[in-house]
């Protein structure tokens, strides 16, 4: 009997704890952005620990199906002494335990529920269920009921964020007696304005940038004047940034009767190019009776050590600065073919699975911060399509806004490519850690980044996946990234199988095809490579293996899709070759004459087409300048012998 009555307790005591967590409170659309996103939990005892819950999320939307999309495992967690688990996005005040991305909370028709299990309960796509269903909470802001969500978790009715109007400033709050209402957001209070009030503290700067050298006041105050002396501590490490950045004491006292207090942080001036960093303004642990209103301040420090690249950017090109480091012999293979056996020998080289390596899309962002760093700043990279410069750590990691962010660009869109990325790709594991590849590795096309360009994040969701011609980059840009774009499309349509460039604009955007290769050509010829161009694909090199052959090679365009179709090419010039120390050939790029100096014996001038055609042959004696007006605009090869040397430079006629 004395077991029995024992086993009892046992058990009512499980169902007690088992129903004593509540979903308290929920903001899903604040404001519009939903940067201030709320889920707030509630135990019936103080300080009751999570550990064996798990919060999950489902999308009642057609597409959602009723099913899982976000789960966090609730182990480790424990509310506080009004009984109260806050989660929201990172905008919120007070701080969150747990810290959302922006615009996680599906808006509706939708729902969030606590069940005993763990996280990988509920992969995504888990329809939901009642099975260790602790509560659940469907709602809406201004949708129809999802009477399907509602049975699936034994709910009788879906609460509308929006029912009076005001969905963006107001929350869904559970009353004492388990209905709910909807009102101003009480992120970590009772619902009802009781329980125990904290004092909260919060820190400001003058700004958000600071350079080396600056001097930093951070200010700490809390709501109230404390009522006896308050110390904390805090932080300012953050990746790269540590105690050798700065000097100054991230210890804080905030004496009684007061309620602020400053800390001046000296940012050291090191004279090393380290790149832009991030120092992060971190709370230590604050004592009994205080809340965060912040946390987690990013604090931009700009270095001013950057370099400039001796050549220019794709605005103000240079040609013949950077040195190509394609191997010797690299497109040998190339010689005397033409058509779909020049093709071949094309793919063949920058798919050779023996070589070739694949990176993660992870990877590519450090990819991208080296290849298409701006020749003005070190420490920024260049955009394509917007031809602007925006600092390397302005990446954009996650959802959310993209103002003022970079992201990564695909030249040829994911959806008309028809390739994605898997789980794998999320991890960035350095250049030498790679996937094997090869031309039907299709979706190694999503992380190629002879392929993938630094681009603004709105413009990037504005060119969307329009064909070329139908997207022509922003008003008022002058078009110094098309010829770029045209050799990036170019190479991935001969390195992977699947892929096409074709004439016009595909009916239905049509997967594996992209336009308009008229385009595109004309694109090809008017924006020649550049120095710039030149040294990302040396860089791409570095971690890829493969390099594309129509910035080394720009005529190989014609010989594919353009005026050479049908001809045999033929590669027989090195323009890597250079005897001479003091010869000076300008300009370059060439309208007109073209001048000469530092010879001083007498010298022939041979001029070549990119295929090794010549097409412009001249002798002289020391200095001269020679008329080139009447060549059409282009690419060409110049060679100037002398005394047995050899002096071999890129030209651009203009």
């Amino acid at each position: 009997m004395l077991k029995y009555f024992l086993s009892l307790v046992t058990l009512l005591s499980v169902q007690y704890s088992i129903g004593q967590v509540v979903i308290n409170e929920l903001d899903a659309d604040t404001p519009s952005t939903d940067t201030m996103e709320i889920i707030e939990l509630k135990s019936t005892t103080p300080n009751f620990s999570l550990n064996g819950y798990v919060l999950v999320l489902f999308n009642g939307s057609t597409s959602g199906g009723d099913s899982s999309y976000f789960a966090l495992d609730l182990d480790g967690f424990t509310t506080d002494v009004n009984g109260i688990l806050l989660i929201g996005s990172n905008e919120v005040a007070p701080v969150p335990e747990f810290i959302l991305f922006d615009n996680t909370i599906q808006n509706g028709t939708d729902a969030v529920a606590i069940y005993l299990g763990n996280d990988t309960d509920f992969p995504d796509g888990t329809l939901a269920t009642t099975t260790n269903l602790i509560d659940a909470l469907v709602y809406d802001t201004n949708d129809p009921d999802d009477t399907v969500l509602q049975g699936l978790l034994d709910v009788t009715m879906q609460i509308n964020e929006g029912q009076n109007g005001n969905q963006s400033t107001e929350s869904i709050q559970r009353r004492n007696d388990g209905t709910y209402e909807v009102k101003a957001p009480t992120p970590g209070a009772n619902n009802d304005g009781s329980g125990v009030q904290f004092n909260g503290i919060a820190f400001s700067t003058t700004a958000d940038e600071f350079n080396e050298g600056d001097s930093i006041d951070i200010t700490f105050t809390t709501q109230t004047n404390v009522t006896s002396e308050l110390n904390f501590d805090f932080t300012l490490a953050n990746s790269t940034f540590n105690t050798t950045d700065y000097t100054g004491s991230t210890s804080v006292t905030i004496p009684t009767g007061q309620n602020s207090a400053i800390r001046t942080i000296q940012v050291t001036d090191d004279m090393n190019d380290e790149g832009d960093e991030i120092m992060k303004i971190t709370f230590g642990a604050i004592p009994s009776g205080y809340n965060r209103l912040n946390d987690n301040k990013e604090i931009r420090i700009i270095d001013n050590d950057f370099t400039v690249a001796p050549w220019g950017t794709p605005l103000s090109p240079t040609f013949g600065n950077v040195t190509n480091t394609v191997p010797a012999g690299y497109y040998d293979s190339l010689d005397g073919l033409a058509d779909a056996a020049l093709v071949q020998a094309v793919q063949d080289i920058i798919a050779d699975p023996v070589t070739v390596r694949a990176q993660t899309y992870a990877d590519v962002i450090d990819i991208l911060k080296e290849a298409d760093q701006s020749p003005l700043n070190s420490n920024q990279v260049w955009l394509l399509y917007t031809e602007q410069q925006r600092r390397k750590i302005d990446f954009q990691s996650s959802g959310g806004s993209s103002v003022g962010l970079w992201n990564r660009e695909h030249t040829y869109p994911r959806s008309r490519g028809g390739f994605n990325d898997i789980e794998a790709d999320d991890i960035a594991d350095g250049r030498d850690i790679f996937f094997p590849t090869r031309a039907d590795s299709l979706r190694h096309a999503n992380s190629d980044a002879h392929g993938l360009r630094a681009t603004d994040g709105p413009e990037n969701s504005t060119r969307g996946n329009k064909d070329y011609g139908e997207y022509s980059g922003p008003t008022g840009t002058q078009g110094s990234w098309q010829g770029d774009v045209a050799r990036c499309i170019f190479f991935l349509t001969i390195r992977y199988n699947g892929l096409e460039v074709v004439n016009g604009d595909p009916a239905n955007n049509t997967v594996g095809q992209l336009g308009d290769l008229a385009t595109l050509l004309t694109w090809h010829r008017n924006d020649p490579p550049d120095d710039y161009e030149m040294n990302r694909n040396n860089v791409v090199y570095t971690w890829q293996f493969n390099r594309n052959p129509f910035i080394d090679q720009p005529d190989l365009a014609e010989y594919i899709w353009g005026n050479q179709v049908g001809n045999t090419w033929m590669n027989t010039l090195s323009i890597e070759e250079s005897e001479f120390s003091n010869i000076e050939v300008f300009p370059n790029p060439v309208r007109e004459k073209l001048f000469i100096k530092g010879l001083e014996s007498r010298s022939v001038l041979n001029l070549y087409s990119v295929e090794g055609r010549r097409v412009y042959s001249t002798a002289f004696e020391s200095e001269t300048e020679i008329a080139l007006n009447t060549l059409r605009s282009g690419v060409y090869i110049l060679k100037i012998t002398a005394q047995g040397k050899n002096f071999v430079r890129r030209l651009v006629i203009e």
